[in-house]
């Protein structure tokens, strides 16, 4: 069992920044893939990024490509997302999940019931 917890989030300006942090209990962290998800009112829940067990695989989606970076920190239990040149259309509840699914990482990112455990999401809202 893993529990997850998001941080970070928050009201921010279009064109900036912020970091999301989401901490995981459990003495297996390193055994998960981690991934961050969004969810914009009245649209479905989408991936934004993925990070390998040590961090060394990262995938993004297309919308988020340059702009986003996953990071993993598997001493503090702890993947983090810093967004940067944030958009409007970024705004959305972002979740943060893990997946012990054995199949690639392209596969797994993209579609959600892979995913074995989920946060409860933290706001991020960017204004114009």
């Amino acid at each position: 069992q893993v529990q997850l917890v998001e941080s970070g989030g928050g009201l921010v300006q279009a064109g900036g920044s912020l970091r999301l942090s989401c901490a995981a209990s459990g003495r297996t962290f390193s055994s998960y893939r981690m991934g961050w998800f969004r969810q914009a009112p009245g649209k479905e829940r989408e991936f934004v990024a993925a990070i390998g067990w040590s961090g060394g695989t990262t995938y993004y989606a297309d919308s988020v490509k340059g702009r986003f970076t996953i990071s993993r920190d598997n001493a503090k239990n702890t993947v983090y997302l810093q967004m940067n040149s944030l958009k409007p259309e970024d705004t959305a509840v972002y979740y943060c999940a893990a997946t012990r699914s054995p199949l690639t990482i392209t596969v797994v990112a993209r579609d959600p019931s892979r995913w074995n455990y989920w946060g409860q999401g933290t706001q991020v809202t960017v204004s114009s």
